[in-house]
């Protein structure tokens, strides 16, 4: 019963009042319609993006503790909301860099998603950006570094403090180390 009042009644009218601060497509999805768990992100964010304005660009909840160059230039699935819900993360996407991030994946703590270097001869400059594409459920090991064209197909695995600097774009792999290397290759149940 409080499960229909919810998405009856309550559901409709926070997200009416929270899309007057967040972007309402940001609004949807499995942690707002089936959980209040997107709800408790929304409050959170609403104070320290709204009022104390860090992340202030950001068209939806994100925790005080991850950078975001450019948020526009980022694509990913409502469901997936809470991989900008944790710390430590850097989407450097500096001159509209472009992140795609397939549904069903999931993003470590401290990953750092990189589409532009610094020129070699004037570090105040940055290179042309190259988009970054991670696949649909792949999951990126905590402390790794995806850097500028890395595209990663479908059901990838990064392990933990990888520097992936070439794609694998067919996917379904394991793939670890500095500089990141295939490890072996899985079969996706997805």
């Amino acid at each position: 019963m409080k499960k229909i009042i919810y998405l009856r009644f309550f559901y409709p009218l926070l997200k009416a009042f929270f899309g007057l601060f967040f972007e309402r497509k940001y609004l949807k999805g499995k942690y707002f319609e089936s959980s209040v768990v997107g709800w408790k992100w929304v409050f959170r964010s609403l104070f320290t993006q709204k009022i104390l304005r860090i992340n202030k660009h950001v068209p939806w909840p994100v925790s005080t503790n991850i950078a975001i160059d450019y948020a526009q230039g980022i694509t990913f699935d409502p469901d997936d909301l809470n991989n900008f819900q944790h710390f430590g993360c850097y989407f450097a996407n500096t001159n509209y860099g472009k992140i795609t991030i397939g549904k069903g994946t999931w993003i470590a703590p401290n990953v750092g998603l990189v589409t532009t270097n610094h020129k070699l001869n004037n570090f105040a400059l940055h290179e042309e950006p190259k988009e970054i594409i991670i696949g649909q459920h792949c999951w990126i090991g905590m402390n790794s570094v995806l850097l500028p064209g890395v595209v990663l197909g479908p059901n990838s695995i990064v392990g933990a403090g990888s520097v992936v600097t070439k794609s694998f774009e067919d996917g379904n792999c394991v793939i670890a180390g500095n500089p990141a290397r295939l490890i072996k290759t899985t079969y996706s149940n997805a």
